[in-house]
């Protein structure tokens, strides 16, 4: 539509806004008090009383940190970890005498890891700081004092400025809406980014400031606005507008949300309100709810572990200390009078020897500190953001069609993925496109429409009958080589006919019904038109996804619509008679609009010869009782084809229509005026009574069907899901009957499940609502739900019994009951033994009360997945929250902590990068924990065998680097590329995902294993070592090992054992892994080297011992040899046997593979995977 046209349409004239009136109400009387005291001088912001307000800017900061308190604040984040603060307080001791070791040495390490875990959350968060940047730069217009609009960035944006936005662009504050590019004021608003909604929303100015149409009258214009204080209330706003000498009462339908778009629009004048954080949208960005994964609280409680650990050997160690220092001097004799303990210190002391058993605890704590891994969290933190940037770089997951990859929002939650028990999940949007499209309809008694909906599919196989679409594919086939025009790929059209397609309408016995029922589609409704001036394209903008289907269908059919005026809507369309393309012009009077109470939609037009018309579109429940004796005729099929619709999962409007008499019209159009202007509280009752009047005698002319199509994959992906063992519960606000079919079609219900079904849809309790006594209404129902989910539990129990799975299904009133007190766990003891759960008729809320109580009870992880503003509360909820980028806009993507763009995405999601992260992450944790017990117990029995005396078995730097370069890589490298199976074997067989929902990588069996391997190696090191180098000749000249060559080698076994460890743990073998595991080995040798260069005095016990000492001793290699082979054997003796004797999913899978030769078919390596773990699944099930 052209801007001449639109700027002409007069929309207040023809619809009633009925929910947009402004009148002074209670809530207008509170303004200037407490809440309400917000003052905004419109056009005036130099005004002297406007400055003294000191409003806040429109500068907008969604970063954690600032320059200035990025240092603190982040120190204080790291140092919540109890790790860290024992490392800075083992770095403060260490400049005591009670140290074993320099300072130096212990610091490096520290700033090493808190660092790089400060620089992870300074580039994370200047990406923040890029998008506020970006948002802050925007540019809009300003009025300036020299009567003309300047472009300005959003960030110097004040309140009280007068603002230009045009078309397609984003409000930069919070708005009074003055006057628009339409005479009355109106302009549509897109509110994607605030509720997720794509439906265009209507806002109009008060009429007062309509004229305030061009830069000219602008130039008188100011006002005061007071209003209400900022909140977060984006559906309420109350304020007085005081202009000219007079008091204007404002409402919600004045107020233009930042963030929200103007659409159908080409400009309008508004009076900034609300800046910055001021502004509605975000006064409601609060922080996601803090989420931790089940394996990182877990990981606090080993922590927690080996601090009593080291605590122990630290009290062993003094109590024996102590007892060795008292025995030094007994009488005159002493026992050993090489330490001089007659002149010892303080700390060596045998008169104190219990004050030295105390400072040695302490000494002790530092010098088994290795025990605690340092470099732990900061390898896990780099470890979870490249496992997400793999989740992001996905192919498989990336949806072409609307350019969105998958989005991995947070980094905290991805082993979280690999243990989900449970998925709750949103349907319209999430399961579904939410792209209507015309498939079906009823005209004049006769069923149109050949397409077959997934959900008849669903059902034909449901029922093993011959497939529907092969007969009908079959029967339109016939005559198909005759059709023409019937574009598969009009988006909002599926509809296949000959019978009416392409001008053939004209043939039908009831031609005038059908050319009627198409007239109502092109007229009845709110769409704007609009032509893309580069390709001449006609597109419609509606308020929802039903209305476009309708006017795109009537188009298809050959009723185009294509021109809105003020008082006309043009049409193009075939005359019967000719055949030949005409123009057709309503005049239009009045638009009844479309709400919950009413449940219908009505225009009144006058044709081409003059003759009054009333249009109709609504529910069968609001248009069948309208309907006038003569207008029944097809009533009873039309009934017939609507259930038949409802079955296949398909939504429905009845369509009807009446002829009006001048005289009748005159007379309603006064009293529906009336009620229109009046300013009472009960105007939009009124309104609704006086349009009722007029909507009565309706003549039936049929019933629409349009489909809202599954998203591509739903059924296969809910299958394989159903597969791993992962129950899904569907809370929908859709009524039962399309519930269930919807739940056939995606393979949420199966055929041969038990299924019960729970429901306050009866007559009795029909009959009691229509009486009105809530006390009695919700006693009956109470004790109905009751008693239906006591029958329920039966029929759960006995089917369990049988080894048949079943399903439950609750609507949503029942649910309300169901979530009540004791009810509880009623509902809880049917619904933990179903496979599948659908709650009908859900509200957000109790969406949220469900996701809760799965979690709650389940104990176990849970995963809500939506697309829309009222899915954010349950995503919120539940363990892992997953948005669907879909067409409902943005809000649950961007309050979830996994984003992908369809739901079928979720298989890969969850089985393959979510197997993988769990294991990674268990192994990498488990690994930790062994080389830290490793290293730290050959501490601990050199102390033993040197008289607990303090002394470490080796040098400083060895122990400060031992975490942070000779062994973190690797662990890093596995937890970053380390696959069991590949991505193929972990969709072909999704049992695997029962690894990480019985946790079996990181129960507490399995990591007790990992901490006594470590222990036994360190053992197995130390006595090994000393065994073979002490007790001999070292050198070439016969001298025997000192203590530092004792270490060297010590360390050497040590590093050898894990990165070897490391290597026999990996499955999937890249050069990276190579390279990191190796690597780390020739570091150790290179460092030796290095540092052993280095003078004496620094390098202490490390001068030149690899060099002089080690490396020409073929006893030293020898013993490295031996020793790594007898510290591993443990382990590979272990493995060997759980491996054959009790094998984990993965390893079934891995040896079946091994066996399998290359020359046998990957269906025969199939289907002995299957056999094997076909016992397995009957655990799971059970």
């Amino acid at each position: 539509m052209s801007t001449k046209c639109k700027k002409c349409v007069n929309f207040s004239e023809i619809y009633s806004f009925s929910c947009i009136r402004s009148r002074l109400n209670d809530d207008h009387a509170q303004i200037g008090e407490k809440g309400y005291s917000r003052v905004v001088y419109g056009n005036d912001v130099e005004n002297p009383e406007a400055i003294k307000l000191k409003y806040k800017g429109n500068y907008v900061s969604t970063t954690k940190y600032t320059a200035a308190n990025f240092i603190p604040k982040s120190l204080f984040e790291q140092f919540r970890r109890v790790a860290n603060i024992y490392f800075l307080v083992v770095a403060f001791v260490s400049f005591s005498p009670l140290a074993p070791y320099t300072a130096v040495s212990v610091l490096i390490p520290l700033l090493v890891v808190i660092g790089g875990t400060m620089a992870k959350e300074a580039v994370e968060d200047w990406r923040r700081k890029k998008q506020d940047i970006e948002a802050n730069n925007r540019k809009v217009k300003v009025y300036g004092r020299d009567y003309a609009f300047h472009e300005t960035k959003w960030k110097k944006v004040r309140v009280g400025d007068l603002v230009k936005v045009e078309k397609d662009e984003f409000f930069p504050s919070d708005l009074l809406l003055l006057s628009s590019s339409y005479e009355d004021g109106v302009c549509y608003v897109e509110t994607m980014n605030l509720d997720g909604e794509t439906n265009l929303k209507v806002k109009q100015s008060l009429e007062v400031t309509c004229s305030l149409r061009n830069e000219y009258s602008l130039q008188k214009f100011k006002a005061v606005i007071k209003c209400e204080d900022p909140n977060e209330n984006l559906y309420s706003f109350v304020g007085s507008l005081y202009y000219n000498g007079a008091e204007y009462p404002l409402s919600p339908q004045q107020l233009l949300l930042r963030d929200s778009k103007l659409r159908n629009t080409e400009h309008i004048y508004g009076v900034v309100i609300f800046t910055g954080h001021d502004t509605k949208v975000m006064q409601n960005a609060t922080d996601p709810p803090s989420k931790r994964s089940k394996i990182e609280k877990r990981m606090d409680k080993i922590i927690y572990i080996l601090f009593s650990i080291l605590v122990l050997i630290a009290s062993i160690g003094s109590i024996f200390f102590g007892i060795a220092t008292k025995e030094d001097i007994n009488g005159r004799e002493y026992r050993r009078w090489y330490l001089r303990p007659d002149a010892a210190t303080v700390f060596f002391d045998p008169r104190r020897a219990s004050l030295a058993a105390i400072f040695h605890f302490f000494t002790g704590l530092m010098l088994y500190g290795s025990l605690i891994p340092i470099s732990l969290y900061v390898s896990i933190e780099i470890v979870k953001v490249l496992q997400s940037q793999f989740i992001n770089k996905d192919q498989d997951m990336y949806f072409e069609e609307t350019d969105k990859p998958a989005r991995a929002r947070t980094s905290n939650l991805n082993e979280e993925l690999g243990q989900v028990d449970t998925i709750l999940s949103d349907k319209t949007g999430t399961l579904t496109c939410n792209l209507m499209e015309f498939v079906k309809c009823s005209i004049g008694g006769t069923a149109y429409g050949h397409t077959v909906t997934e959900v008849e599919r669903a059902i034909a196989r449901r029922e093993k009958d011959e497939a529907p679409e092969t007969k009908l594919i079959s029967n339109f086939g016939e005559n198909s080589s005759n059709v023409k025009g019937t574009n598969s790929s009009v988006k909002g059209f599926n509809f296949r006919d000959e019978r009416i397609m392409n001008g053939r309408w004209v043939r039908e016995s009831y031609s005038d019904a059908i050319q009627k029922f198409f007239h109502v589609l092109a007229i009845c409704h709110t769409v704007i038109p609009s032509v893309n001036k580069e390709s001449g394209n006609l597109t419609y903008e509606a308020e929802s996804p039903d209305e476009a289907s309708f006017v795109i269908a009537a188009r298809e059919i050959g009723f185009e619509f294509y021109e809105r005026t003020q008082t006309s809507i043009s049409l193009y369309e075939r005359d019967p008679k000719t055949g030949e393309k005409i123009h057709r012009s309503f005049e239009l009077l009045h638009v009844l609009e479309f709400n919950s109470y009413r449940k219908r939609m009505s225009v009144v037009v006058r044709n081409e010869v003059g003759q009054l018309l009333l249009f109709c579109k609504g529910a069968d429940s609001a248009i069948f009782g309208k309907l006038s004796e003569d207008g029944r005729a097809f009533e009873a099929k039309t009934r017939e084809h609507i259930a038949k619709y409802d079955e296949a999962g398909l939504r429905t409007l009845v369509v009807a229509y009446r002829e009006l008499s001048e005289e009748e019209y005159r007379t309603w159009k006064k009293e529906y005026l009336k009620a229109k202007t009046s300013l009472t509280a009960d105007r939009n009752t009124l309104v609704d009574a006086a349009a009722d009047k007029i909507e009565k005698n309706l003549f039936l002319l049929g019933a629409t069907a349009v489909e809202d199509k599954l998203q591509k994959g739903v059924p296969e992906c809910i299958n394989k899901l159903a597969q791993a063992g992962i129950k899904v519960w569907v809370l929908t606000g859709d009524k039962l009957e399309t519930a269930v079919n919807i739940g056939y079609a995606c393979n949420l219900l199966r055929k041969g499940m038990n299924q019960v079904v729970i429901t306050l849809d009866s007559p009795d309790i029909n009959a009691l609502e229509k009486q009105g006594d809530k006390d009695v209404i919700a006693k009956v129902s109470h004790d109905d739900v009751s008693k239906q989910m006591n029958e329920g539990r039966y029929q759960v129990i006995q089917a369990k019994k049988n080894s048949v799975e079943s399903s439950l299904i609750i609507d949503g009133k029942s649910l309300t009951f169901a979530l009540m007190g004791n009810m509880e766990n009623l509902f809880w003891e049917v619904a933990v033994d179903c496979t599948s759960v659908i709650c009908c008729r859900s509200s957000p809320k109790q969406k949220a009360l469900v996701t809760r109580l799965v979690k709650l009870r389940t104990g176990k992880t849970t995963l809500a997945i939506g697309d829309g503003a009222n899915d954010v509360s349950m995503l919120q909820e539940a363990d892992i929250g997953v948005g669907i980028s879909g067409v409902e806009g943005m809000q649950a993507a961007m309050s979830s902590d996994f984003a992908i763009a369809q739901f079928r995405f979720l298989e890969r999601l969850l089985l393959v990068h979510g197997h993988w992260c769990y294991r990674r992450i268990a192994m990498m944790i488990c690994y930790f924990f062994y080389k830290n017990l490793t290293f730290g117990f050959t501490l601990f029995m050199y102390e033993a065998c040197a008289s607990f005396s303090g002394r470490p078995a080796y040098n400083d730097w060895y122990i400060s680097f031992y975490n942070v370069f000779f062994t973190s890589l690797p662990v890093v490298a596995l937890g970053v590329f380390d696959q069991d199976v590949s991505a193929r074997l972990c969709l072909k067989y999704p049992l695997l995902h029962q690894e990480g929902v019985q946790n079996i990588l990181f129960r507490w069996r399995r990591i007790l294993g990992w901490m006594l391997n470590g222990i036994i190696s360190s053992i197995i090191i130390f006595f090994f070592t000393t065994s073979s180098i002490l007790i001999q000749a070292f050198r070439e000249d016969g001298r025997v090992a000192e203590s530092d060559v004792l270490g060297v080698a010590m360390y050497t076994c040590v590093v050898w054992t894990v990165n070897c460890q490391m290597a026999l743990s990996i499955n999937y073998f890249t050069w990276i892994q190579h390279f990191f595991i190796w690597g780390s080995i020739i570091a150790w040798y290179i460092f030796l080297v290095i540092y052993g260069l280095v003078p004496p005095t620094k390098s202490t016990t490390a001068y030149k011992v690899l060099v002089e000492a080690c490396a020409p001793s073929p006893l030293y290699w020898l013993a490295t040899l031996v020793v790594v082979v007898s510290a591993l054997l443990p382990y590979l003796t272990y493995k060997a046997f759980q491996t054959r004797i009790c094998p984990m999913y993965h390893n079934i899978i891995q040896m079946t593979r091994l066996q399998s030769s290359q020359t046998e078919t990957s269906g025969g390596f199939f289907s002995r995977v299957v056999d094997r773990i076909r016992c397995q699944k009957t655990e799971v099930r059970e």
